[in-house]
């Protein structure tokens, strides 16, 4: 029944493509930053009115959550997931359709998500005599932005009403060939939590610093100092990021600043770890300031939890995605220091998230995420919509 079924979904993403690039094509041009994708979701809502897929909108504020129903809708339900938002990044693309809002770009193909999950909805409608149970379709904001719109349409219900079982969602990555996927078992991608620091001391003439109490000095010795929680605190065997990249004094070649501020990171893939990292953090941080005469306002703001990729799923959907592609076409991947929102949802439900193999360098599709010059082989769309409607329907077997 599946290879029908694979023959059938691999005809209609052909015949939909174009309109599915259009689709994606015109997101791109609009992008839009997170919890402000109000004309994103109603483009959303829009194409699903066409293609006749009931919807409820206005979830976590700009999310949109579509279910369709096959026989027997109650059996089962599984869901497909696709981000919206974009990234607040100038595009230097030369493309027809580059961005034309200035400073805001689809740089992380979220674009391409919500485009593919807009196929798969159509294939999925029109083949629902052909399966039981329901897809629930989830377009959700803010994924780039704590604490993240996974988070919020969860809080909100998302995943009842009617239940899911489990969950499936793809991502775009260049360094992989257009043609391929990748699966990774187990954790995926990192808890993610966001460091503010204010060292304040007292500020003076620099040419006289037995006056002041230098934050700038303290800044150095605390950053050198918190390299320890990862080098000399954590397991090899548990890895763990820790990184500062905003570090403000604002004095001047003679003048010691009365405060310094700084921004930073901390990733790791095991709870107890990043439990015990932010204990670590707060300690070694503060003495070491307070021992330099200056006092410390320290704040973790705890963002998204590893990604752990359920194995039995994975394995169903890995297997699925050979017999749709073929086994050369579909890599195992490892595990990344990169976090997504995605990982609430996996906290919860069955969950699998894979790579969608979008780069090509025959054409000089090389750039990555996050990147002024990112971009993506359309024809990845082809698998991108595809092979979700085919794990859809497997997966409700």
């Amino acid at each position: 029944m599946m290879e029908s079924i694979a023959d059938s979904i691999k005809q209609l993403s052909n015949e939909y493509f174009e309109e599915i690039r259009a689709c994606r094509r015109h997101i791109h041009q609009h992008p839009e930053l997170s919890l402000q994708e109000f004309e994103t979701a109603k483009f959303i809502q829009l194409k699903l009115t066409e293609f006749g897929i009931p919807f409820t909108s206005n979830i976590a504020k700009t999310g949109v959550v579509a279910v369709i129903a096959g026989r027997n809708p109650t059996k089962k339900t599984v869901a497909l997931r696709a981000d919206m938002d974009a990234l607040p990044i100038k595009e230097l693309n030369n493309l027809s359709y580059a961005s034309l809002h200035e400073g805001v770009m689809h740089a992380c193909g979220h674009d391409v998500h919500t485009s593919c999950l807009l196929g798969a909805g159509k294939i999925l409608f029109q083949l629902k005599d052909q399966f039981e149970g329901s897809v629930k379709l989830i377009f959700q904001p803010s994924e780039e932005k704590l604490p993240g719109g996974a988070a919020m349409m969860i809080s909100e219900g998302v995943l009842e009403n009617p239940h899911v079982e489990a969950i499936l969602a793809q991502h775009v990555f260049t360094p992989f060939e257009v043609g391929t996927v990748a699966f990774c078992y187990g954790n995926m991608l990192a808890s993610t939590d966001e460091i503010y620091i204010t060292i304040k001391g007292k500020g003076g003439h620099g040419g006289y610093p037995q006056d002041a109490k230098d934050p700038v000095l303290m800044a150095a010795q605390m950053l050198v100092a918190l390299q320890q929680v990862v080098s000399r605190n954590m397991s090899p065997f548990h890895p763990t990021v820790l990184t500062f990249g905003k570090v403000i004094a604002n004095g001047a070649t003679n003048v010691i600043p009365d405060e310094v501020y700084i921004e930073g990171t901390f990733r790791a893939m095991d709870e107890k770890v990043r439990a015990d990292a932010h204990v670590l953090i707060e300690k070694i941080a503060r003495s070491t300031v307070e021992g330099f005469g200056g006092t410390i306002e320290l704040n973790i703001a705890r963002g998204y939890p590893s990604l752990i990729n359920d194995d039995a799923l994975t394995r169903r959907t890995f297997d699925r995605a050979v017999q749709y592609l073929g086994a050369d076409k579909v890599l195992i991947t490892t595990p990344r220091m990169g976090a997504e929102d995605f990982s609430f949802y996996s906290q919860k439900i069955p969950a699998c998230f894979y790579r969608l193999g979008t780069g090509n360098q025959a054409k000089g599709i090389t750039s990555n995420i996050h990147t002024p010059t990112f971009n993506i082989d359309e024809d990845a769309m082809l698998i991108g919509m595809g092979l979700m409607a085919f794990n859809a329907i497997g997966e409700l077997q």
